[in-house]
């Protein structure tokens, strides 16, 4: 096997599995696996029973799985140039490293490498650790409803930048209004418009925890308004998003993959 066949072979493996490619789909399912386990390990790895009983499995489970994602993430780096979109030798490479799946890959292993550079503060590579469980999204490239979801924020990008937008607006006003109505009667509880925003966002979403809330009549109405204009701004996305959900859903049904008899090639057809 020559060396761009067996580059391109690696690529193949890598990728998602075709239909027939047993090799593709044993690393899809292994791979799958083991990013589960890895992100079930960081969350019962915080319980203290836990890390006193079995502290050098779950070192030494991190070690190995760092390991293994590690060369996925070098080879993916190498046979990245099968790709059309990353074509070029070089830049083609650098063009991938700061595509959205491989940043993914290099913030999921960057916790383990990162304590191993001198003078760096304890602290801040702490705060790093928080950055393992972005294993999960590395299921992105084998969960059909996480590429689904992807793909309908992609395309709903444009709606919910709009409404989010309204949304931020809204929060705004509130928060201001609310800040010039109450800030005389409670000043410890409204001090500044900053402040307010956690009432405001309470508010909207409808979840009211009640800690803070207006109790001049004029703030009492104000907050009335407030909270029916937050249940349909909020719902809003929830209904973008749900619309795009059934679009791709349908699209998905009416799309059939057929496989050419002379070479081989999959087609993507539209029924």
């Amino acid at each position: 096997m020559t060396y761009l066949l067996f580059k391109k072979r690696v690529y193949e493996i890598l990728e998602k599995a075709k239909e027939g490619d047993k090799a593709s789909r044993i690393f899809d399912i292994f791979i799958s696996v083991l990013i589960i386990s890895n992100v079930i390990a960081v969350i019962f790895g915080t319980v203290e029973n836990i890390q006193n009983k079995i502290p050098f499995f779950l070192i030494r489970f991190e070690i190995v799985s760092v390991i293994i994602f590690s060369v996925e993430y070098i080879l993916r780096v190498w046979t990245c140039t099968e790709d059309p979109k990353y074509r070029h030798w070089f830049l083609g490479r650098v063009k991938y490293i700061f595509s959205y799946l491989a940043l993914v890959d290099l913030f999921a292993i960057l916790p383990f490498y990162l304590p191993l550079i001198k003078g760096l503060d304890l602290r801040f590579i702490r705060i790093l650790r928080i950055f393992r469980i972005f294993r999960l999204f590395k299921l992105g490239r084998y969960s059909k409803a996480l590429l689904t979801v992807g793909e309908v924020l992609k395309e709903r990008k444009e709606e919910l930048s709009v409404t989010f937008t309204i949304v931020i607006v809204l929060l705004i006003l509130s928060s201001s209004l609310m800040f010039y109505v109450e800030h005389n009667s409670q000043p410890d509880v409204f001090p500044s418009i900053p402040a307010t925003f956690w009432w405001a966002v309470a508010t909207l979403t409808t979840v009211g925890y009640g800690d803070v809330y207006p109790v001049t009549i004029l703030g009492k109405i104000l907050g009335g308004v407030i909270a029916i204009l937050g249940i349909g701004m909020f719902a809003l996305p929830t209904g973008i998003l749900g619309a795009g959900f059934v679009e791709r859903i349908k699209k998905t049904k009416k799309e059939k993959e057929v496989k050419c008899p002379n070479c081989g090639t999959l087609f993507i057809i539209n029924e």
